[in-house]
């Protein structure tokens, strides 16, 4: 899976769960801080990741440190690298 499937079904998260528009959904902009994110909806998030992805991160202590939209592409692009066995290809 490339880096930029991984931004784009990430990004489509984003855009469905939360009713963000796409051109607000920059690397660097903060969960919390830019994005009005709020800790139920960081426990939304992950299920639909979990979803989109097939991979629990709920149980990784790696997702404790995201706090960017670059932290989640540059976690995922890594998850990928690292077990392509376990991770959903997107059919993109």
């Amino acid at each position: 899976m490339t880096r930029d499937e991984i931004i784009t079904l990430v990004n489509n998260v984003f855009v469905e769960q939360f009713e963000l528009e796409p051109s607000e959904l920059l690397p660097e902009k903060h969960l919390f801080e830019d994005l009005g994110l709020d800790s139920l909806d960081i426990v939304d998030m992950l299920v639909e990741l979990h979803k989109t992805f097939g991979i629990a991160l709920r149980q990784n202590e790696e997702v404790r440190s995201v706090r960017t939209l670059n932290d989640i592409y540059d976690f995922l692009e890594r998850y990928a690298a690292e077990h392509p066995d376990q991770i959903r290809e997107s059919g993109l």
